[in-house]
């Protein structure tokens, strides 16, 4: 019975001496050099060997001297392979951007709809689709009119009245005049007419012409159908001009600047950069969703934009003097902000700062820093795995601001 509590309590007493003989090895603060894994940077001894979790061999390290809890003092070669890098802190001009995402939409002072001035019939359609592009003087429709075609005799007759009689009697010349009017309030060129009077057409079917020049959007006639007068037949748009529209909140309407400049990117166009100024803010909120409109022009001389196209608008706001960093040179961890600044030569130690805007690469400095105070702006994330190599805790347990 004996043996057996013996074999019981033996690994009790083997881990007890092995315990005692590691707390002998474990490196006391005094110490000045002491022996650590790279791998568990918890285990800390007094005296080289293998490291107890994964047998590795331990490696020297030299504590830091140091009376100040957050000063940091490295070698010239160390410096040198971390390739840290200082600058002096001094005002610059910032100015904060705000990026809002956009669509590209037609430019609606380039729109135009295409009606009917007369009562009829569609006989013949030329142009059936969407997307077509259309000049100036493209036939689009013939369409059959009594009404038309009455107008059309009237003026055929009054122009024969005045070719038989002359200036004798009547003054035919104002009738043909008022003849001639009716044709082109319903939509007859000046050729149309001439072509009237030199090969007496007596057509059935009037042809109807473009006007202007651009892209079909909408087409809401078929052939057969019967139109009225005013009828909407055809929408074209131009795309030489574009709206990018971009949505900010009424949070964000505030503090952006409606003389700054925007400038428009495109996600699907890389390298492709417009800057232009803001042509209009929609001065109504929509209550439901707390969002306004800002439009922005955008020329598309090679047609290389589109309706419907995602970008991104830039708005720079006004600058204004502060004292800034790189935005790599400040460390952040939640709502801390930390920097590393030189206080002497191969010596460094934290400071807590307030930071405030921010550009692509800028970051503007509130307070913790002073003018003249020379910050690491390359290689502070090195400089932060160090102190906590070497004293076993975030610098920003010792920063104070």
């Amino acid at each position: 019975m004996k043996f057996f509590k013996l074999l019981y309590i033996l690994p009790f007493l083997l881990m007890a001496c092995f315990s005692k003989k590691q707390e002998a090895l474990v490196a006391s603060p005094a110490d000045t050099v002491f022996y650590t894994c790279s791998m568990h940077p918890q285990v800390m001894l007094s005296k080289p060997g293998k490291c107890p979790v994964c047998g590795m061999e331990l490696l020297v390290v030299h504590k830091q001297l140091s009376a100040v809890a957050d000063e940091l003092k490295l070698s010239d070669q160390q410096i040198k392979l971390a390739n840290i890098k200082g600058d002096t802190l001094a005002k610059t001009f910032i100015s904060e951007k705000t990026v809002l995402t956009a669509t590209l939409n037609f430019n609606q002072m380039d729109v135009a709809s295409i009606n009917s001035r007369v009562m009829g019939r569609i006989e013949r359609l030329y142009v059936k689709t969407t997307g077509s592009f259309i000049n100036a003087g493209d036939k689009l429709y013939d369409l059959y009119s009594e009404d038309l075609n009455n107008a059309k005799q009237e003026y055929m007759l009054a122009w024969k009245k005045q070719q038989q009689m002359g200036t004798q009697g009547i003054d035919f010349k104002k009738l043909l005049q008022s003849a001639r009017n009716k044709l082109v309030l319903w939509g007859l060129s000046a050729d149309q007419i001439n072509h009237l009077q030199e090969n007496h057409a007596k057509e059935l079917t009037t042809s109807f012409y473009s006007k202007t020049s651009g892209y079909i959007t909408a087409v809401d006639i078929k052939e057969g159908d019967n139109i009225m007068e005013g009828a909407a037949l055809f929408r074209t748009a131009s795309l030489s001009t574009l709206w990018a529209e971009a949505q900010v909140y009424a949070s964000q309407l505030a503090h952006i600047d409606r003389k700054g400049t925007a400038t428009v990117t495109f996600p699907d166009i890389p390298g492709k950069t417009f800057s232009s100024s803001i042509a209009f803010v929609n001065p109504e909120i929509n209550p439901d969703t707390r969002i306004n409109l800002i439009r922005i022009n955008i020329p598309n001389p090679n047609q290389l934009l589109q309706p419907g196209m995602p970008a991104y608008v830039s708005i720079s706001n006004t600058s204004k003097s502060a004292y800034t960093l790189p935005i790599d040179a400040v460390i952040r961890t939640g709502d801390k902000s930390m920097v590393w600044i030189q206080v002497a030569p191969n010596t460094y130690k934290t400071r807590m700062v307030e930071t405030g805007m921010e550009t692509d690469d800028r970051i503007e400095i509130k307070s913790g820093l002073t003018a003249g105070d020379i910050v690491i702006t390359q290689g502070v994330y090195l400089l932060n795995s160090e102190y906590i190599f070497k004293n076993g805790v975030s610098p920003m347990v010792n920063t104070v601001k």
